[in-house]
């Protein structure tokens, strides 16, 4: 079974779920979020919102691949970007982290570590743009597929509370807290991603 996990470009935001892909709800704050809607145009609005994090910031997600068959995604970017998380009652979300916003995987393949794997190529590419953490507010009463993530997923992977709250708290990953930590992701991805991730050698003439 191969695995990939390709940074989330305007290419492949086709790959995203046709729910997702119309979903601006942490894109536009809540009062453009429900004009979006009320003029159905959420879809334009999602590509406008990914097309401005790539030009200034970079990719924001990544697209899960499974013998080539999108079965997930997550989505990141700084706080600045995330005009949504002002509305929680547990925000702001610190500047010296990274958002975790939302994540999917198709049913069938959750309970095999992909979650966590998801969460470990974030953490590596949120380590490489100079981020001391990752944040992201949980749901502690999740029952269905949402938006928010549940709080019990975040904390199974690894994020500690930093800020309760009975229906969203927020949770924090530290990046800087251990080396080790880090040497476990760089581990763990080589290991679970395999020459996937490597630069293909090149072969002398």
């Amino acid at each position: 079974m191969g695995r990939r996990l390709v940074p989330l470009t305007l290419d492949n935001l086709p790959d995203l779920p046709k729910r997702c892909r119309a979903c601006v709800f942490w894109e536009l704050d809540p009062v453009n979020g429900e004009a979006a809607l009320r003029g159905g145009r959420p879809e334009l609005e999602k590509e406008a919102w990914i097309s401005a994090v790539l030009l200034e910031w970079g990719s924001c997600g990544r697209v899960v691949y499974v013998d080539d068959i999108p079965v997930g995604f997550v989505l990141y970017a700084p706080p600045a970007y995330v005009p949504r998380s002002t509305a929680f009652p547990t925000s702001p979300v610190s500047a010296d982290a990274v958002q975790l916003t939302t994540a999917w995987l198709m049913p069938e393949y959750q309970g095999q570590g992909l979650g966590r794997v998801m969460v470990q190529t974030v953490a590596k590419d949120v380590l490489r743009r100079g981020f001391k953490a990752i944040e992201a507010f949980g749901d502690a009463r999740w029952k269905e597929p949402a938006c928010v993530l549940p709080a019990d997923h975040l904390l199974a992977v690894g994020f500690k509370t930093v800020r309760p709250h009975p229906r969203y708290p927020r949770l924090r990953l530290e990046l800087r807290s251990a080396l080790s930590w880090k040497e476990d992701v760089e581990l763990a991805l080589d290991r679970l991603l395999g020459a996937v991730q490597k630069e293909p050698a090149l072969r002398p003439l």
